[in-house]
């Protein structure tokens, strides 16, 4: 893949608007300090800019971008996903010492890449039970998932319809009182 624009640290791309993903990304931003003003990678909010972003990739789509991790990598490809973390894993300072087990396994099959690839399609699919709303739509399992959550806290909330699972007479409502004229 080509690129627009040469950088020398691979950029990690994240959702601003994602508590989990502002989480992950200060953590990567505070471990890729490696001496006095260098880092071993740079952390970019996606925004809300696709020409900002295919400047740096002209690939790149920001919907995908919104929905997976990227990695753009100096040499001007991509890695997605787990593929991505390995990579940042990697260039990490406090972690690149067990970040060499993602590329070893015996012809090809990476058995400890593979973990780390369900891994992240988990975390990826249950980001909206964290809080995330805005990094893609879950799975059906996830959003089954959700939906019985908020009918099992429906009942506490006491604000919902016979829907939530609260039976119809405790909805109903009490009609509204009229004023009785006295002359």
């Amino acid at each position: 893949m080509s690129q627009s624009r040469s950088h020398t640290a691979p950029i990690l791309l994240y959702n601003d608007e994602c508590a989990v993903c502002r989480a992950i990304a200060k953590w990567v931003r505070t471990s890729a300090r490696i001496g006095k003003g260098e880092i071993s990678i740079v952390v970019r909010p996606i925004g809300n800019d696709p020409e900002a972003l295919a400047l740096l990739n002209p690939q790149l789509d920001i919907w995908d971008a919104y929905a997976t991790i990227h990695l753009l990598l100096p040499d001007g490809s991509m890695k997605i996903g787990g593929e991505a973390v390995a990579e940042v894993l990697r260039d990490l300072p406090n972690t690149k010492w067990f970040a060499w087990s993602f590329a070893i396994g015996p012809a090809g099959f990476r058995p400890f890449q593979i973990v780390l690839n369900v891994g992240y399609a988990i975390l990826s699919d249950i980001r909206p039970l964290l809080g995330c709303a805005s990094c893609g739509s879950s799975n059906a399992a996830v959003r089954l998932i959700e939906r019985s959550i908020a009918l099992l806290r429906a009942p506490l909330r006491g604000n919902r319809n016979s829907r939530s699972g609260r039976p119809a007479a405790a909805t109903r409502r009490r009609p509204a009182r009229t004023p009785t004229r006295t002359s």
